[in-house]
């Protein structure tokens, strides 16, 4: 089946990145000159994805604002002939359709994920989390993930392999490899203790999941935190339908928290080609 719709949750407060995060959404803070959520965007746009919806919270209107049109400032550079500018303006207004909901409450990824029931029309659906970026220059992630679901006809998890230490803070698979880079998802563990994880593959902010997973999410009691996790649900999933998890190529940025989001500054710089040579000079010469 064609994977059209994708759903992006935008509602935390994104208090790891006080006090930038108190008047502007951590979805809009940038890498270079781009929103971290508009890196997401273009990942599920250039993955074939047609439909948007963007779950957001109060105080996240900035996050509409970005991918409406802004017809003073194209009116603007169209006048000061800045031709290149005001395409790259006008092509983030029409790259596709978006939609949006607020969650009224923070009660979890779970909770975010059910708001996007109706958008669905019970059709499957992307679910990229903005936590994430994945830097890829040939198949988008989330690309490979929906390819997967086509084949295998089943619920797709991203995951990539991460160190013993660090299994405490991902939902972590269980489950059979089938493939060189395909496992048969048995049962998952929401941040597991150090040295209690099933295996050290971590779901790493992409999923392309059957609508199946409402009810499931409708049923789903608080757990982890107090919130209502995906990841519980997704356990229920595993048990009732075919889940798989997918080693998908490309290299992930964890941009939600500080170290990550850092990383992702320089390496992005070091790609971009108006500053990377003045910016490898700038950090040869440092004397820190």
């Amino acid at each position: 089946m064609r994977i059209r719709k994708a759903v992006i949750p935008a509602a935390g407060l994104g208090t790891r990145f006080l006090p930038a995060t108190k008047s502007v959404p951590k979805e809009m803070l940038p890498i270079l000159d781009k929103p971290t959520i508009q890196y997401i965007v273009e990942e599920a746009v250039e993955s074939g994805i047609e439909e948007i919806l963007i779950i957001t919270g109060r105080n996240k209107r900035s996050i509409e604002d970005h991918f409406d049109k802004s017809y003073e400032l194209e009116t603007e550079l169209d006048k000061k002939g800045k031709a290149h500018d005001l395409e790259i303006l006008q092509n983030i207004s029409s790259m596709c359709n978006f939609y949006y909901i607020r969650q009224k409450e923070q009660r979890g990824l779970g909770d975010a994920v059910r708001y996007a029931r109706v958008f669905s029309e019970n059709e499957p659906f992307a679910l990229l989390l903005g936590d994430n970026i994945i830097y890829n220059q040939g198949l988008p992630a989330t690309r490979q993930l929906i390819e997967t679901y086509q084949e295998y006809n089943g619920s797709v998890l991203g995951i990539g392999e991460v160190s013993p230490e660090m299994v405490n803070r991902y939902g972590i698979i269980k489950g059979e490899k089938i493939g060189d880079t395909l496992f048969e998802v048995e049962d998952l563990v929401e941040k597991p203790d150090i040295g209690k994880a099933p295996t050290n593959y971590a779901m790493l902010g992409r999923y392309v999941l059957s609508p199946k997973i409402f009810k499931i999410l409708e049923e789903t009691k608080p757990g982890y935190g107090g919130e209502i996790q995906l990841t519980d649900a997704l356990k229920v999933l595993a048990k009732e339908d075919r889940v798989l998890a997918k080693l998908y190529e490309g290299k992930t940025y964890d941009i939600g928290e500080k170290l990550g989001f850092t990383m992702a500054q320089v390496e992005f710089a070091l790609r971009d080609p108006q500053i990377k040579d003045a910016f490898k000079t700038y950090l040869k010469g440092m004397d820190i």
